[in-house]
């Protein structure tokens, strides 16, 4: 009885290492899936022709996944005293900012523009310069991103956001603002002589999660080998025909051989 319970642990024990797996395995893929759609999407959208933003975004508050990244094109004329720079945003292992306008279109709607990014100075609290945007009426064309999250305890001195939240760019713009998605900036027409440096396109890697997937199966079903090994072994043992059984019994006679002499 003994005997059964110990192994009935062991037996329980790889089960439970088996469904931990299983579950890792899932997770690698499930994030898998969700980069290889990503890729896709980049595919689909980054180089498509531009279209009127009210035929992607049907509300000031819409965040349409499947047009993210996707260039539209608008007029309007950017509110250069509500500009904001989103701190902590590294290029090329390089410290830097965003640099945010709001864009007012005909309408009277503010859509919310990332003209680009902008090295930090002396130190990295700000950056040295900034390039001033257009003046007067623009067209501006712009790939779709959905707004970040705010992240708790993380805050910015005035002028700075910690994420590109664009509820809080709103509150700053006496007008109605889209705050599902903004534009990260591709085309200013007419186009200043000074720009910040333009978004680099995404990396289109689906990363190593399938490998690490596949991985933690294959410790999964090699939990279970271990252990008809460990069972098969202690079962040669018990009768008498595993080679440490054999040394031990042949110890034991030569033991008891020994002890006649004497």
């Amino acid at each position: 009885m003994s005997w059964m319970r110990r192994w009935g642990g062991y037996v329980a024990l790889t089960i439970v290492f088996a469904v931990v797996c299983g579950l890792l395995s899932w997770w690698q893929w499930a994030r898998r899936v969700d980069a290889v759609d990503e890729i896709a999407k980049i595919e689909a959208n980054y180089e498509a022709d531009p279209v009127a933003l009210g035929d992607l975004i049907p509300e000031l508050d819409s965040v349409v996944d499947s047009a993210e990244w996707h260039p539209v094109e608008m007029t309007g004329e950017y509110l250069a005293d509500e500009q904001l720079l989103v701190r902590n945003r590294p290029r090329n292992s390089a410290a830097g900012f965003e640099v945010l306008v709001p864009l007012q279109l005909a309408d009277g709607t503010v859509f919310v523009v990332d003209r680009g990014w902008v090295p930090a100075g002396s130190t990295p609290e700000a950056p040295e310069s900034v390039p001033a945007a257009p003046s007067g009426e623009v067209t501006v064309v712009v790939r779709l991103k959905p707004g970040e999250p705010e992240i708790p305890g993380r805050g910015a001195p005035d002028g700075q956001l910690a994420t590109v939240r664009l509820p809080d760019v709103a509150a700053l713009v006496d007008a109605p603002t889209y705050t599902g998605m903004y534009g990260l900036l591709v085309t200013e027409d007419p186009a200043p002589a000074e720009s910040p440096l333009p978004a680099l396109r995404p990396v289109e890697d689906e990363g190593p999660h399938l490998s690490y997937a596949l991985q933690w199966i294959a410790f999964g079903v090699l939990a279970f080998v271990g252990l008809v090994w460990a069972v098969r072994r202690e079962r040669k043992i018990a009768a008498g025909t595993a080679p440490v059984a054999r040394r031990e019994r042949d110890a034991e006679v030569e033991d008891a051989l020994l002890d006649a002499q004497s």
